[in-house]
């Protein structure tokens, strides 16, 4: 077994996408729910996303992104950044034919690395018994999250309320900057060049009152922040009124914080469940925030 860090190369980074997948599918049989949104042939738009940023986090942070190869084959990968004094582990995925057998542990141990010194961490961790207990002995504090999916009802979105949503740009990344340190203590820094560029909108909210942002491609709230909820909700809100005609819309990891998005979303007829947790160490978890999973 080899460990070794990710080059910045479309070969190491289909690499990352294929046993990601390959694991995450397994996940998902194991405990009898779909796949979520499902993967369309040739992969489309989300496995280009997903492919650019094993790039993109090999170029910021080469010393947190690491594989698993046995016998020349990629059977692990962990994916992690620094971000102003927090450690983000935006991936982890071991080949299902071999987990628990130390590969994890192996690669979490190297990605961890990274982070020395970092006083807060962050993950979104899946619903597999196993990492749940491996992210709690790093002594990571667990909270189950709720996701609202579903068809919006429009009928809901009548009144658009008194908060003026602007379209942002990269002109807005030093705002976006500033409400990111406010909730969770670091800037999302390179990382919102990434998501401009990989997501169909950026919203922005920026008044007396308040500020706040939010990222959506196709039905899915990539990640929101807002320095009060009445913001959020606005924004939430302007984001679901904003989903095509004809597809689902997806916003996830939710903690208990978060009943503000809650609220807006069985307002507009989305269906809530549980799944997975937000992993946080050394700090509570952001609120008013939707994280982004591979940014939080």
């Amino acid at each position: 077994m080899i460990i070794r860090q990710v080059q910045d190369t479309a070969a190491d980074a289909e690499a990352v996408h294929e046993v990601s997948r390959a694991a995450f599918r397994a996940l998902a049989t194991s405990v009898g729910e779909p796949l979520h949104p499902p993967p369309p042939p040739g992969g489309g738009p989300h496995a280009v996303a997903r492919l650019a940023r094993t790039r993109h986090l090999a170029r910021t942070d080469p010393e947190g992104c690491w594989l698993a190869e046995d016998g020349g084959r990629v059977v692990g990968a962990a994916l992690s950044m620094r971000r102003e004094g927090v450690w983000i582990l935006a991936l982890f995925a071991v080949e299902p034919g071999l987990q628990g057998r130390g590969v994890g542990r192996l690669l979490l141990e190297r990605a961890a690395a990274h982070g020395r010194g970092c006083l807060r961490g962050m993950l979104c961790a899946s619903p597999s018994p196993a990492a749940a207990r491996r992210y709690r002995q790093a002594g990571f504090t667990l909270h189950p999250t709720m996701r609202l999916t579903g068809r919006v009802d429009r009928a809901g979105l009548l009144d658009p309320g008194d908060i003026p949503v602007h379209p942002g740009g990269a002109a807005q990344f030093h705002l976006l900057d500033s409400v990111d340190r406010r909730l969770r203590g670091a800037a999302h820094g390179p990382d919102h060049a990434f998501l401009l560029a990989h997501c169909d909108e950026l919203l922005i909210v920026d008044s007396l009152a308040g500020s706040g942002y939010c990222y959506r491609t196709g039905g899915e709230v990539k990640l929101l922040a807002a320095t009060s909820k009445r913001i959020a909700a606005r924004l939430l809100r302007e984001a679901l009124a904003r989903v095509p005609d004809g597809e689902e819309a997806l916003v996830e990891f939710l903690t208990a914080e978060q009943e503000w998005a809650v609220d807006v979303g069985l307002e507009v007829g989305l269906a809530l469940g549980t799944r997975g947790y937000l992993a946080v160490r050394g700090m509570r978890p952001p609120a008013p925030y939707v994280p982004h999973p591979g940014f939080l």
